[in-house]
């Protein structure tokens, strides 16, 4: 007989041993801090989803909402097939536990819109500016979806294989238009540096999709019409090539197109050059030797610079004396961490708080926030956000020691605390409810007052040097919650007193005005105001009213988005730092001047600064900025969306979202026909809240059927998950001889096969995003069979005989398996795998039934980049089996060489 070649036909990882449901062996966790009660609200386009908190913001949501469809429908010329889900959270710490997209939402993330079953799911925004923008720009990737077909399932479409800055850009061109402050902001950035993108290079991460996308849409709907946007999607989305799709649209070569949208900003750059007193650059040397400089403005010196690996340098806040700045940056590489710096030189003094360091503190609110220094220079004071719920922590100003930690359960987020000037209080806007208010709270009793309250937004107060007066932005004076129209932010002043009088200040004419901070003598306020489209810092006396400006900078005085803080005023001493968009980052520059804090009169820019060439725009087809212009068409009435008894309470109720590719096989032969395939296919609730997975596959045998049914609720902060399994492991082997008695061909097919059949369970919970414990128990019945199957043929081909021999095996064996294990994950990955900090998992496994032990197993890991971009691995791991039979040779040993112990 023939030597039988073992072939593995479908073989696992475990053999006589219990397996079990089993989570993830490493990962951080996506936290349930509140269970949800979502209900649903409907309008004519629309399902709503909401919670009672967010009531009055959702019906403003809605009507926002139906006046993007209008829109966007003109825009792109199409009607959306079914009703459009919207689920809405009232803050971004609620918006970080949604279950429907099936992982943690990053910080800086303002809405997602998920290809499955093509939902919205957003936070309501700081103003409803900011809510009415993101949804906008989310509604046209819901647009995008279904005119491409990938809202109906076709995984396969070519909307799939389109780079970023065509599908972002495209979202934020139709929901901003081409008057963007931001985004020409950072084109004028490039330009002074030299650094435009060639049209292969937009696909490059360096170039941000979200601005240089919008930029390049702009150029496009402003030479061609704004009717290419629908087009250029439509055949871009069939094919999947978009240099195919635009060259067939222009009839123009793309290199061509990218050439003339270059020189487009280039001669928009040229006015404010010369208004701002910068020299752009005339060939590649002059280029290199900007990118070198920083932006800056007459009387001010550089602080901290961006590099190449330390982009962003933000929220910067000066000590009382004006001696130690706090700002926040992503110099650790893999996280935001505030830093002091000495303020006469930019030296960085200590990493005075760290993210990485902390599982409990899970933001710095580094987008929309800022820090504050109480008035004697001793503790600062910054808004976070703590196991889900927002937060005051004041820390030592020298050393980052915390003092104390006040959490706010009421509240949905709190951005840039200010101290009064005894120390006593602590004034700052919060989030309640998808609006933002003023709060104060007093540090010795512990009572927090609400100072305003209104569907208006109350943002970045700073406290009077005297305790008189609050200073803020506000969009009261300008917003018309009737037409949700919106104008400029503007500053105001009010006591700190629930229900004070409001008191609007003087201002620039079309401007944003804010960042207010306060003059050591408390006569003045500095703030941030783009009058003609370019933020800088201004000064207003508020004896007269009189408006000077201090800055006059070529990019923008700015932080990450257009409302960020960017600006900070020393009580104590004439000092004033800034952030100033420079390099693809964000510097810090400080004057001290006394004069040029003083400021000068007002700089007249050209009234096209603020704008996306081409400044002379194709009047073709349906305008996107005239229809953003005009609040009314497709607006309903306040009283036609309204959180009403016809609202109705959300019910989980499962549909399909995926169906993995299927497999078939058919074989036919003359011992007859075979069949195989399978099918595996996805379920889940609309909220993600309640998961199921059902598989099943044949391979010829209805004996060999496998099977698997999985559900998995994740509905609050404790998520478990059931399962029921079939799955059969088959080995064998294949020996072909001629019998030299008989002269017959034999055929031998040996057949060895292990079935496993398991019901189990688990339940994990998280203590916070790092940590978690993990149990689980199930049942399992172990089944063999081995059979050798002979087939002879005659000379001439005929059958000989044919028959199958059953060997004895083993009998059943029944396990009843538990596993306890706790995870500790606060790792950072590269592009393979983590590269600094450590996990760890301890785990025990007793196992009863037929065989009877215990698996322990301890896994430490641990990961120092001592230099970038190397990292030093180590790990130290046990694991073994305990009891009379851990030895038992019907189990499968371990092994040092499996890939999960040794890599």
């Amino acid at each position: 007989m023939n030597t039988i070649a073992r072939v593995t036909l479908l073989l696992g990882a475990l053999s006589f041993a219990a397996s079990r449901a089993q989570a993830q062996y490493f990962g951080r966790n996506a936290v349930q801090y509140e269970s949800f009660h979502f209900k649903i609200l409907k309008t004519q386009h629309f399902d709503i989803y909401f919670y009672d908190r967010e009531a009055a913001a959702a019906a403003q949501a809605g009507r926002m909402a139906e006046r993007w469809y209008t829109r966007i429908s003109q825009v792109l010329r199409h009607q959306l097939s079914g009703r459009q889900p919207l689920i809405l959270y009232s803050d971004a710490p609620d918006f970080q536990q949604t279950n429907v997209l099936g992982e943690q939402p990053g910080e800086g993330t303002g809405g997602v819109t998920e290809s499955l079953k093509r939902r919205i799911i957003l936070p309501m925004g700081a103003s409803l500016y900011e809510t009415d923008h993101v949804i906008g720009h989310e509604l046209t990737h819901a647009f995008q979806y279904d005119i491409t077909g990938v809202g109906r399932g076709n995984m396969a479409t070519g909307l799939n294989r389109v780079p970023l800055w065509f599908i972002e850009g495209m979202a934020e061109y139709v929901s901003l238009g081409n008057v963007d402050p931001n985004t020409t902001m950072w084109m004028r950035d490039a330009v002074r540096r030299g650094e435009l993108p060639k049209f292969r290079d937009l696909e490059n991460p360096r170039y941000f999709p979200y601005r240089w996308g919008q930029s390049f849409w702009s150029y496009l709907g402003g030479t061609y019409g704004d009717d290419i946007v629908g087009a250029l999607l439509r055949s871009a989305g069939r094919t999947g090539n978009v240099q195919f799709a635009l060259e067939q649209m222009t009839h123009r070569p793309a290199d061509s197109l990218i050439a003339d949208w270059h020189r487009a900003l280039i001669d928009a750059a040229k006015p404010v050059a010369v208004a701002t007193g910068v020299t752009l650059p005339a060939d590649r040397a002059q280029s290199i030797a900007a990118r070198l400089l920083p932006v800056s403005t007459s009387g001010a010196r550089l602080l901290v610079s961006p590099g190449k690996e330390q982009h962003y340098n933000l929220a910067p806040s000066l000590s009382p004396d004006g001696r130690h700045l706090v700002y926040l940056s992503d110099a650790g590489l893999f996280s935001i961490d505030m830093y002091l710096a000495d303020a006469d030189n930019g030296r960085t003094i200590r990493k005075l708080v760290s993210a990485t360091r902390d599982p409990h503190l899970e933001s710095m609110q580094f987008i929309n926030s800022a820090g504050a220094w109480d008035a004697d220079g001793s503790r600062f004071v910054f808004g976070a956000v703590v196991t889900g719920r927002p937060a005051l922590r004041i820390v030592n100003g020298e050393n980052g020691d915390l003092i104390k930690e006040i959490k706010f359960p009421s509240l949905g987020e709190i951005f840039n605390p200010t101290w009064s000037p005894d120390g006593k209080m602590i004034a700052f806007s919060a989030q309640v409810g998808g609006v933002t208010d003023l709060f104060t709270y007093d540090l010795a009793s512990g009572e927090l007052q609400r100072l305003t309250d209104d569907p208006y937004a109350d943002l970045e107060p700073a406290w009077s040097p005297d305790g008189s007066l609050i200073a803020f932005v506000t969009d009261r004076f300008t917003t018309s919650l009737d037409e949700l129209s919106y104008g400029d932010y503007q500053l105001a002043v009010m006591a700190p007193h629930p229900g004070a009088p409001i008191r609007r200040l003087a201002h620039l004419e079309h401007a944003k005005h804010i960042n207010p901070q306060w003059s050591p003598d408390g006569t003045s306020l500095y703030f941030v105001g783009d009058p003609g489209g370019i933020s800088n810092v201004f000064r207003l006396s508020l004896a007269d009213g009189t408006l000077t400006q201090v800055t006059n900078v070529f990019s923008g005085v700015s932080g990450i988005t257009s409302l960020s803080p960017a600006l900070s005023v020393a009580q104590k001493t004439r000092r004033a730092v800034f952030s100033v968009y420079s390099g693809g980052g964000y510097a810090i520059q400080a004057i001290d001047d006394a004069h040029a804090l003083e400021g000068g009169p007002v700089i007249d820019l050209p009234k096209t600064a603020a704008a996306l060439p081409p400044l002379d725009r194709a009047q073709i087809g349906t305008g996107i900025a005239e229809l953003i212009k005009d609040p009314a068409p497709g607006l309903p009435p306040r009283n036609a969306v309204a959180v009403n008894d016809a609202v109705k309470a959300y019910h989980a109720k499962l549909s399909l979202d995926f169906i993995a590719q299927p497999s078939l096989a058919i074989a036919a032969d003359r011992f007859g026909t075979y069949v195989g395939g399978g099918i595996t296919l996805y379920w889940s609730d609309m909220l993600g809240d309640h998961n199921l997975v059902t598989m099943a596959q044949v391979n010829g045998r209805v004996s060999d059927f496998a099977a698997l049914l999985a559900y998995g609720n994740r509905k609050s902060r404790l998520n478990w998950s059931v399962g029921a399994q079939q799955i059969p492991y088959i080995t064998g082997g294949f020996a072909a001889y001629q019998d030299p008695n008989t002269g017959v061909f034999v055929e031998e097919i040996e057949r060895f096969k292990q079935t496993n059949r398991e019901l189990s369970g688990i339940v994990s919970y998280p203590f916070n995003r790092s940590r978690r414990l993990e149990l689980s128990a199930g049942l399992q019945q172990i089944t063999f069979d081995h059979e050798l199957q002979k087939h002879g043929f005659n000379l001439d081909g005929s059958v000989a005989f044919d028959s199958t021999i059953n060997f004895p095996v083993p009998g059943a064996l029944t396990l009843e398996a538990t596993s306890a294990a706790l995870v500790h994950d606060n790792s950072f990955y590269g592009a393979t795998s983590p590269i600094l900090g450590s996990r760890w998992r301890i785990e025990a496994d007793p196992t009863f039934g037929t065989l009877r032990f215990v698996t322990a197993l301890a896994d430490y890991r641990k990961y120092v980049m001592p230099a970038r971009p190397f990292t030093i691995a180590a790990r130290v791991l046990h694991v073994g089996r305990c009891g009379r039979i851990a030895e038992d040779n019907r189990m499968y040993p371990l092994f040092i060489g499996y890939s999960s112990v040794v890599r």
